[in-house]
């Protein structure tokens, strides 16, 4: 393959993909398709819309689903930025097998990594990381079936950071994530190899399977602790962490990827809700010139983030979904119509999320021990 049309999957930077198809046989990423979603019971609306993508080694989830066998759920997020849309996927995820299947969530702060990427303290990340969590806590996730930690607070994650790092070579490192000038990065992954694997600490039972939901940017991480797991496993008995991969979710705007830089491509949980209204009533559409040539020629619904907001979060009925699309390609419905009824949807379910985080943030404030 032309190196020129490969994808360039980066962590830390700007990861685009024309064709989720090619990243199977690019980085051996597997298919989650219908064959792995008829042996789900109750399936996510993300792995039936086809948002999650692809998986590795979900297979070890499968059989401890079907023989009823514990495993546990994992992921985290930054405490640089309020709670977004872009955050909704991967909390779902968390929380979904939390609920459906009993997993013990594993929830990290990554205050080590936003510091070595966005250069925040600790001390300036604890506020952040309280809001953080009261959202995940307002989103469903259960803390009595949980551990929450601050990376910077967590000493069986470190002790596991520098077990690896005494394992790892700086030539994997570079082959991994490309050649970084702020070697932070890479010790920060090594810490983050270290949350993936705490749920098979002694602590917390030992080995076992854990699944990692996150997006395909974090692909790199996922390889490389894969890695570290399987190098280690004749010592500390590892099973090697299975994860799934959903889609990035386009910018509001029509830019490929919703990025923090251009405020117009997303907007969060906290924020004004006369802002959101503005964002989505300004967000970008696959619609026609005129009305006329709209009702005449059809709408464009796969070009379109009013459809793709209801897809990836705030429709809930698959049945809803498809006949929107349907009206949109035959010009029944027009852009304006649509607008409004999907602004409608998200100023409720905002107001409501906002009502049960309001109840919440003394509980996060205590999870994480901040007077």
């Amino acid at each position: 393959m032309n190196r020129q049309n490969k994808t360039v999957i980066d962590p830390w930077g700007s990861t685009h993909v024309a064709d989720y198809s090619k990243l199977f046989d690019e980085f051996g990423i597997e298919p989650f398709d219908e064959k792995i979603i008829k042996r789900i019971p109750n399936p996510s609306k993300y792995m039936r819309r086809g948002i999650i993508f692809g998986h590795r080694d979900f297979q070890r989830i499968l059989e401890a689903i079907e023989n009823k066998q514990p495993f546990a759920v994992m992921s985290g997020l930054k405490p640089s930025n309020k709670f977004h849309i872009g955050n909704l996927l991967t909390a779902s995820e968390i929380i979904y097998f939390q609920k459906e299947f009993g997993a013990k969530a594993f929830y990290c702060i990554a205050d080590i990594e936003s510091y070595a990427d966005n250069r925040i303290t600790y001390e300036d990340a604890t506020d952040t990381a309280v809001d953080n969590l009261a959202d995940m806590l307002a989103l469903g996730l259960d803390p009595k079936n949980a551990h929450i930690w601050r990376q910077s607070e967590e000493k069986r994650v470190t002790d596991y950071a520098f077990i690896f790092g005494a394992n790892v070579t700086t030539a994997t490192m570079n082959a991994v994530y490309g050649e970084q000038t702020n070697f932070g990065l890479y010790m920060s992954a090594l810490v983050q190899s270290g949350d993936i694997m705490l749920p098979q600490h002694p602590d917390f039972g030992g080995p076992k399977p854990v699944v990692v939901p996150v997006g395909l940017d974090q692909d790199p991480h996922i390889r490389l602790v894969r890695d570290l797991a399987r190098k280690l496993s004749s010592n500390y008995g590892f099973v090697l962490p299975s994860a799934t991969f959903h889609r990035l979710m386009r910018g509001l705007d029509g830019s490929e990827k919703m990025s923090k830089r251009n405020p117009m491509s997303y907007f969060d949980l906290s924020e004004d809700l006369d802002s959101i209204r503005s964002k989505v009533m300004n967000a970008f559409t696959g619609g026609r010139a005129t009305v006329a040539e709209q009702k005449k020629l059809g709408g464009e619904p796969d070009k379109c983030m009013i459809q793709e907001l209801c897809v990836f979060h705030f429709m809930d009925d698959d049945k809803k979904i498809v006949e929107a699309y349907q009206n949109c390609k035959s010009g029944a419905l027009l852009c304006g119509e649509h607008k409004q009824e999907v602004i409608d949807l998200i100023t409720s379910w905002v107001k409501n999320h906002r009502r049960k985080k309001e109840k919440l943030i003394d509980t996060a404030r205590e999870i994480l021990n901040v007077k």
